[in-house]
């Protein structure tokens, strides 16, 4: 069995500390280790007194690299609509959109370019975006098409209607769209 240097528990003041390195206030760090603020609160009023289970190994993982943190931020300036790309229940990439503007920003969560949204091109312009949306469900040229978008209750094909009828869900693949108005 593989053994690691990671502390098994820790005490109040080093959660503290931990949260206050990483700039958080109680309720963010509650936030960020998926606890509620009173949960903080107890561990952070025990001063002396012992704390384990996986907000130990964690806060370890953050301690040696705080910049973690940031990367798993949502961007703050979103835009008009929000695609989270996810692929089983990790975010993969979040794409905001201005339709209007014809304007794209996307941020990726994964090194991965195969679980990127646009794969290597970490820029993509609206015809990347529109391209993309295409991607993700059924071509326009299926056959039958029309019996498919009767099925969905949508009156043309629009690849943005499809995705929000099927979150962009393919046969045989594990990622999907959530969009955010």
């Amino acid at each position: 069995m593989k053994e690691y240097v990671i502390n098994k528990s820790m005490c109040g003041k080093d959660i503290r500390r931990a949260r206050e390195m990483l700039s958080m206030t109680q309720k963010e760090f509650a936030s960020f280790v998926c606890s509620s603020k009173r949960t903080v609160e107890n561990w952070e009023s025990k001063d002396d007194q012992t704390i384990t289970g996986p907000v130990v190994p964690l806060i370890e993982i953050l301690l040696r690299r705080p910049e973690l943190v940031e990367k798993l931020e949502l961007p703050k300036d979103r835009m008009r609509m929000r695609l989270i790309y996810m692929y089983k229940n990790m975010v993969c990439s979040v794409i905001d959109v201005d339709e209007p503007k014809r304007k794209v920003r996307v941020k990726n969560y994964t090194d991965n370019p195969l679980f990127r949204a646009f794969g290597k091109n970490t820029e993509p312009d609206f015809d990347d975006y529109e391209e993309f949306l295409r991607s993700r469900c059924f071509p326009e040229t299926r056959d039958k098409m029309k019996l498919e978008l009767k099925r969905l209750g949508l009156p043309f094909y629009d690849p943005l209607m499809i995705i929000e009828k099927t979150e962009g869900r393919m046969a045989d693949d594990h990622f999907h769209i959530r969009i955010e108005r």
